[in-house]
C-alpha cells in the first residue's frame, strides 16, 4: 500500500489502495463495495462486509485510504518504504496504512486460530476515502450501513503508547473552521488616508480578540491560521480576511466559543464584519460507552500483563462523528511516530513517519483477546490453547 501514492485528491491512487484492500480481504470472505464520495475531487469509500446472521453481533473496524503526501513531496524527500531495525518508514506507515495492515492481521489470526469467534460476528471493515480533509459523508455512510445495535466501532488510528504500554484513544477535540471577512473603504494612502477605512487594521483587532478566547485550562484553543488582505502599500486596503479554527473536548465550551466568534459585531472602525462557518466536527468527549470498551481492553491487557491506559487527542478521527451513535474506541492500530512528516534532517531533529514493526504482534494479541471478551462466544478456550 505504501508504494501507492494516495494523497486525498489523487483519486486513482486512493482507488488503487482500496482495490488492494479489497483483493486481500476477499480471501477472508468479505464482499467489497465502493461508494462514491459527495466531492468529485475525492475517491470512493470502501465497505467490506462479511455477514453471517442478522442476530449475530456486528463489529466495525475502521481505517482510511488517503494520506497527506503528494507524489512530488515523497520523491523530493526520498520518502518510501524503508526498514531500519524495528522501524518501517514510508507514507502512511503509521497513519494509517499500518492500521489497515493491523486489521488484516487481526482478522487473519481470528480466522486461523479462533474460528468460532470469527464465524460468529458480522464483520464490517470501512475505509474512508477522504479522512485527512475532514469530509462528513463517510460518517453518514457508516450511520446508514451499520445496524443500530452495532457492538463496537473500532478505529485503527495509531496507538499513542508503546508495545509494552498501549495508549488507546477514548476522546478527541471537536473542530470548527471559520472565515472572517472585513470590508473597509479604499483611499489614497498619501493624500486621502483619513477618508479610508483600513480593513487590515480592523481585522488585526479582531484577531487579537478571538485569540484571547484560548484557554488551556479548559482545553480550548483558537488558532488563526491564514490572513489575507491588501494589494499595494499606497492604498488603504478595502478588504481583509482570516481563517481560523477552534478546538475543545467539551461540547458546552466548544459551543460557547463558536457562538462568541460568530456573534462578532457587524461594524468596526468604519468597516463591515461578516463571519462564515465553513465546517464543524463535533467534540468526542469522555462518555460511558467508550469507557466500557476501554475497560474491556484493559481487562485483556491485564491478562496479558500489559498495562492499557487511555489518552485524549486534539486531532480528529472518524470517531468524532460516530461516538454518539455507536460505542467507539480509537488507537487500535500499531505504535509509531511522526505522522504527516516526510522530512528527515541530518542532525536527527526531524524524522519521517514510521511504525514499530514489533507492535503489530503485541497489539494484535491485545485486540484479539479483547474482542474475545467483548463477543464472549467460546473463543476463550481457543485463545488459551494457542497462547496468544
Amino acid at each position: 500500500m505504501m508504494d501507492i501514492n494516495s494523497l486525498t485528491t489523487n483519486i486513482s491512487g486512493v482507488q488503487a489502495v482500496g482495490e488492494c484492500m479489497a483483493e486481500h480481504f476477499t480471501t477472508f470472505g468479505f464482499i467489497p463495495e465502493f461508494i462514491p464520495t459527495k466531492n468529485p475531487e475525492h475517491g470512493s469509500h470502501l465497505v467490506l462486509r462479511r455477514p453471517v446472521a442478522p442476530q449475530a453481533p456486528t463489529i466495525a473496524l475502521l481505517t482510511h485510504l488517503d494520506t497527506v503526501f503528494s507524489e512530488s513531496e515523497e520523491r523530493e524527500n526520498n520518502f518510501s518504504w524503508r526498514v531500519e531495525g524495528d522501524r518501517i518508514y514510508g507514507p502512511g506507515a503509521n497513519d494509517i496504512k499500518g492500521g489497515t495492515a493491523a486489521i488484516y492481521l487481526l482478522l487473519k489470526v481470528l480466522r486461523e486460530e479462533a474460528a468460532s469467534l470469527f464465524e460468529s460476528v458480522n464483520w464490517m471493515v470501512l475505509a474512508n476515502a477522504c479522512e485527512e480533509v475532514d469530509s462528513d459523508d463517510f460518517g453518514e455512510t457508516c450511520q446508514r450501513l451499520l445496524p443500530a445495535n452495532t457492538r463496537a466501532c473500532l478505529i485503527f488510528e495509531a496507538d499513542g503508547g508503546s508495545p509494552a504500554q498501549p495508549l488507546l484513544v477514548d476522546a478527541r477535540k471537536g473542530r470548527a473552521v471559520i472565515r472572517i471577512d472585513v470590508e473597509g473603504r479604499s483611499a489614497h494612502a498619501g493624500s486621502a488616508h483619513q477618508q479610508g477605512a483600513n480593513a487590515i487594521v480592523a481585522l488585526a483587532e479582531i484577531v487579537q480578540e478571538v485569540s484571547q478566547l484560548t484557554n488551556y485550562a479548559a482545553n480550548l484553543t483558537v488558532n488563526v491560521g491564514v490572513i489575507e488582505g491588501g494589494t499595494v502599500t499606497n492604498r488603504v486596503p478595502h478588504h481583509a480576511s482570516a481563517q481560523l479554527e477552534i478546538r475543545a473536548f467539551e461540547n458546552d465550551i466548544f459551543d460557547e466559543a463558536l457562538a462568541k466568534i460568530l456573534a462578532l459585531e457587524s461594524t468596526r472602525d468604519g468597516s463591515r464584519i461578516s463571519t462564515h462557518l465553513l465546517s464543524v466536527d463535533p467534540p468526542w468527549p469522555p462518555n460511558p460507552k467508550s469507557q466500557e470498551l476501554l475497560k474491556v481492553w484493559q481487562t485483556a491487557g491485564a491478562e496479558l500483563g500489559v498495562p492499557v491506559a487511555s489518552m485524549t487527542r486534539g486531532g480528529l478521527s472518524d470517531g468524532n462523528v460516530l461516538w454518539q451513535h455507536f460505542p467507539t474506541l480509537d488507537g487500535l492500530g500499531p505504535c509509531g511516530e511522526n505522522c504527516h512528516c516526510s522530512v528527515r534532517s541530518s542532525d536527527g531533529e526531524k524524522d519521517q513517519e514510521w511504525v514499530d514493526a514489533k507492535s503489530f504482534v503485541s497489539k494484535t494479541a491485545l485486540n484479539a483477546l479483547a474482542l474475545s471478551n467483548l463477543v464472549a462466544v467460546g473463543f476463550r478456550s481457543e485463545m488459551t490453547k494457542t497462547q496468544v
